[in-house]
């Protein structure tokens, strides 16, 4: 696959403003849209039943529910849609014909794709013994046929709402206090989630380490505000420079880390240096006399490649070390799988 196959979507922007530095509503990888998800969010519901007279009641029945229903009418079709399209909630028959609902449950669970989709049992067996095997197995409600429908309509939207509270919980414990970027953990999970990718489809990938030069300095003169106020800003900066399918995350301390998907190395290297000269060309009210000036490594390919993601952040780290000894303030991007130098952006 060449090179151009895969594009990298240019992005202009607005100027950058420095002050004030409150959090604003762009400054989390949550938008606006997802800071009211419990509200608003319309959800997916997998009904897994063998019945059809069942699925007929349920359209019927649930229609003013703010909720899309997909069928199932036995347990690998509900699997492979569960894979496919991820529901917020499935309900589950038990007693189905060829696999019935305990195995069906023990694979979502099993699954890193479904294991954390709620699941309502919803069955014909009364047995307390298949009530305790159910929420053993990871069931989140048992409601018995023939059911009531307002008792499933309220259990149906107590799940509901369980379940986004745990997700935004989530993806705040994902989130960097400080800058509202991702934070190291969610980096971990996304970029050995890219790693694959790559390995998959053979598509480009890029990912780039930064580090804000002499920041330390930044602090022992100025204070710690003035510190939190370089990294807040810059975090902006690389948020605006960022498409939505990129993944800027807070490394740690002064270092930050973008994976940057469908993006060679020299589409890389170009989007960094424009990170860098506008972060060059920002003038700082608390120290007007002193710029920021940031270091970059590149690593990337424009193909799919044998690395492991370890070793690849290991070869970004190098060109990183490679900017910083080499006078600081560039970018310097190499090809993860030959090292060959791809070229040096620094300043004037």
């Amino acid at each position: 696959m060449c090179a151009a196959t895969w594009q990298r979507e240019s992005r202009s922007s607005p100027s950058l403003s420095i002050y004030p530095l409150q959090q604003d509503e762009n400054q989390t990888p949550m938008n606006q849209d997802q800071s009211n998800e419990t509200e608003d969010k319309r959800h997916s519901v997998l009904v897994i039943d063998d019945s059809e007279d069942v699925h007929r009641l349920l359209q019927a029945r649930l229609r003013q529910e703010n909720i899309d229903l997909l069928a199932a009418l036995d347990g690998r079709t509900g699997l492979a849609i569960a894979e496919q399209d991820s529901p917020s909630l499935i309900l589950l028959d038990l007693d189905m014909p060829d696999m019935d609902g305990f195995e069906v449950l023990r694979q979502l669970k099993e699954s890193s794709t479904s294991h954390d989709i709620p699941v309502i049992v919803l069955s014909g067996l009364h047995s307390p013994a298949d009530k305790v095997v159910a929420f053993d197995l990871g069931a989140v409600d048992y409601i018995t046929k023939p059911f009531d429908l307002m008792e499933l309509r309220v259990r149906l939207r107590s799940a509901l709402k369980m379940s986004d509270l745990i997700d935004m919980l989530a993806r705040l414990a994902h989130v960097d206090g400080l800058t509202g970027l991702w934070n190291r953990a969610h980096f971990d999970d996304r970029w050995a989630a890219s790693i694959s990718e790559n390995n998959r489809q053979g598509r480009p990938l890029s990912v780039a380490l930064f580090d804000l030069d002499h920041f330390k300095s930044v602090n022992d003169t100025y204070g710690h505000p003035a510190g939190d106020a370089v990294l807040q800003v810059f975090s902006k900066l690389i948020r605006r420079e960022c498409r939505a399918s990129d993944i800027a995350c807070r490394y740690g301390g002064e270092e930050f880390v973008l994976i940057m998907p469908d993006t060679t190395p020299e589409d890389g290297k170009l989007v960094c240096d424009r990170i860098r000269m506008e972060l060059g060309a920002l003038h700082w009210p608390a120290h007007p006399e002193r710029k920021i000036t940031v270091s970059i490594g590149v690593c990337g390919t424009e193909k799919g490649v044998a690395v492991t993601p370890q070793q690849w952040l290991e070869d970004t780290d190098k060109t990183l070390y490679r900017a910083k000894k080499g006078g600081r303030d560039q970018v310097i991007a190499i090809d993860v799988e030959s090292g060959n130098l791809i070229e040096v952006a620094k300043a004037a």
